[in-house]
């Protein structure tokens, strides 16, 4: 269990971060450095846990950065570019955020003296365009240079590779995460199911990019805490790369419209529009390292998750 611990989050006020703080918050004083570029902590009306202080910066600032790792014992690095519109929209800020980014939030980790854990945030995409039941060992697939939607997976995978020499050459206690389709309450921005939710919820039509034939599997964003916590906690960890995600949650992305239309009683319709750019056709991932090494095995089914997430958007109605 982590407790008394001074824990960083990087990105603290967007979707996961702020759910892990909330995890977190009650045993440990929790600093959540973020630009606001996606606040969800905007929409916690009870406010912010009085363990939890907000401090807005940019992972850019390197002083910025290394004054707020200043002793901290844990740091999470969640924030990043993410979402396809918003990549395909600026690709070189893309590439340099989560590039220097995630280099500035490794050397302040390093130069503050981070001892109990440094986790940091790659992606599914590192598997490339078919990845079907695709574990750690799995070569990673950057794409054809040129094409804006990979601009995103190299840009995480570099930040793993960095993040895992600081590990062989300074000790830095690294973890990372591969997480796959996280969604949930609190999501902000992009995603297919929090958008297939709020326009559900309004019987507005609903738009698949391509022709609805792309599977993926989804992952609750309970469980995607969970596999954090046993990630912060868990000695095996260290040093280590784990997928995240829920392999038996999988759908086509025309099959989520028709499930989050079915479990919400909506009468919105599905509409088909031409692809916005290369796309990933198939997305499951292998977890058996996560459950062998830190016990982790996802617990929320999809239609599930579609309720919980849909109570949360009838609560805020953003």
């Amino acid at each position: 269990m982590v407790e008394g611990k001074r824990i960083v989050i990087t990105g603290g006020a967007g979707f996961i971060g702020s759910t892990l703080a909330q995890r977190l918050a009650e045993a440990n004083q929790i600093v959540l450095f973020d630009n606001l570029a996606r606040n969800t902590i905007q929409y916690d009306k009870g406010g912010l846990h009085p363990n939890v202080s907000l401090l807005q910066g940019d992972i850019l600032d390197y002083p910025a950065v290394r004054s707020a790792f200043e002793g901290a014992d844990i740091v999470v690095h969640a924030a990043a570019i993410a979402g396809i519109d918003t990549v395909l929209r600026s690709p070189v800020n893309t590439m340099e955020v989560n590039m220097i980014g995630t280099a500035n939030v490794l050397r302040a980790a390093a130069d503050a003296g981070v001892k109990n854990r440094v986790l940091e945030f790659s992606t599914s995409e590192v598997f490339g365009s078919m990845a079907y039941r695709v574990s750690e060992e799995n070569q990673a697939v950057a794409g054809s240079a040129g094409e804006a939607r990979w601009v995103y997976a190299v840009s995480k995978l570099a930040g793993e590779h960095l993040a895992h020499a600081y590990f062989r050459e300074h000790q830095l206690p690294v973890v990372t995460l591969r997480p796959f389709n996280v969604y949930g309450p609190g999501q902000t921005g992009e995603g297919a199911i929090q958008i297939f939710i709020r326009k559900a919820l309004n019987n507005e039509p609903i738009s698949i990019y391509g022709d609805g034939t792309q599977i993926r599997a989804w992952c609750f964003i309970n469980d995607m805490v969970d596999a954090l916590m046993l990630a912060l906690d868990k000695p095996e960890a260290i040093g280590e790369s784990f997928n995240v995600g829920n392999a038996r949650a999988v759908t086509t992305i025309f099959g989520l419209a028709e499930t989050v239309c079915r479990v919400l009683g909506s009468s919105s319709e599905i509409q088909f529009k031409p692809a916005l750019s290369a796309d990933i056709e198939l997305r499951i991932p292998e977890t058996r390292k996560a459950e062998n090494l830190l016990g982790f095995k996802a617990k929320v089914d999809l239609e599930e998750g579609i309720r919980r997430t849909a109570e949360w958007y009838r609560a805020n109605r953003l």
